[in-house]
């Protein structure tokens, strides 16, 4: 059995998958926020509860915001704050009682569409994250590349591509920089454009709905949103060139961008054209936590 936690930052989500990868259990609680041993506290009476409700111990993997940095051992670049300076991963090991799994959510949520999810069947795989924030994984062969430093995929603090004058320098960046696609492509980036044509203050699925009814400003809005991720996922292409790019977290659900989006990618990527598939996830939100608990392999003991 194995056990995945999506360590997020409102909400801690665990699931318990049997070999296949069908579900037996999963539980939800509220992340104590700001409260590190609290959330180590949340996590493992998760695991306990589902240990004890299935009679069996499982192996652990956990989905967090940021890295383990290869320098220091300690949690880096969460936009949950508190994780920060942190030796996550010890700490978890030894109030569980045994090795875990720790990778970013993002690299989690890419591996999960690509053992069995939306990209099932292609060999590599880009895994983008449009929401609070933007993030992005890497898998080959149905196999993690996490990189030399542990950021493999972190489009998200890339420069956003081809700038046009109005762009530039760009909002400023929880990381320290201006212009980061983050900053353009995440939820607030949205209803920052919308706000400044209309004046109201509106969630991007609300955006989005006023765009299907014709309303000007969130056509404009969906349009603009929909050309920079083309130059984001452009630029993924001319490194990576993946043979399918997964789209997940909230914004992935607005229907239209999908609409003409390779077209659009294919203006500036360096190519004549682009086979690329760009698909919606299957698993929804549950792919963080499914990635988590496929971190662990079918082949491995449990420890």
């Amino acid at each position: 059995m194995r056990i995945g936690i999506d360590l997020g930052g409102t909400k801690i989500e665990a699931i318990a998958l049997d070999d296949g990868g069908a579900p037996l259990l999963r539980r939800r609680v509220p992340t104590p926020a700001g409260d590190y041993e609290g959330t180590l506290g949340a996590v493992a009476d998760l695991v306990a509860g589902i240990e004890k409700e299935l009679g069996r111990r499982g192996t652990v993997g956990v989905a967090s915001p940021g890295a383990m940095s290869t320098r220091t051992g300690l949690l880096k670049n969460s936009n949950s704050t508190v994780l920060n300076g942190k030796p996550l991963d010890r700490d978890l090991s030894n109030l569980l009682g045994r090795r875990i799994r720790l990778e970013n959510d993002a690299n989690c949520f890419a591996l999960s569409e690509a053992v069995d999810g939306a990209a099932a069947n292609a060999g590599v795989v880009f895994g983008v994250i449009l929401g609070t924030g933007v993030g992005g994984g890497v898998v080959v062969e149905k196999k993690l590349v996490e990189g030399h430093n542990r950021i493999a995929g972190e489009w998200g603090h890339n420069p956003l591509p081809w700038p046009r004058d109005d762009e530039r320098p760009g909002p400023a960046c929880y990381c320290g920089q201006h212009g980061c696609i983050e900053t353009f492509l995440n939820g607030a980036a949205l209803a920052r454009d919308y706000r400044s044509r209309t004046g109201k203050k509106l969630l991007a699925p609300e955006i989005a709905g006023l765009a299907d009814d014709g309303d000007g400003p969130a056509e404009e809005c969906l349009r603009l949103y929909q050309d920079r991720l083309a130059r984001g996922l452009a630029t993924v292409v001319n490194v990576l060139d993946p043979d399918m790019i997964v789209l997940g977290g909230g914004l992935s659900n607005i229907a239209r961008l999908y609409v003409g989006l390779k077209a659009l990618a294919e203006r500036y990527a360096f190519s004549d054209g682009i086979d690329t598939a760009i698909k919606q996830a299957v698993h929804g939100d549950s792919s963080g936590v499914r990635g988590a608990a496929w971190l662990w392999p079918i082949s491995s003991v449990t420890p």
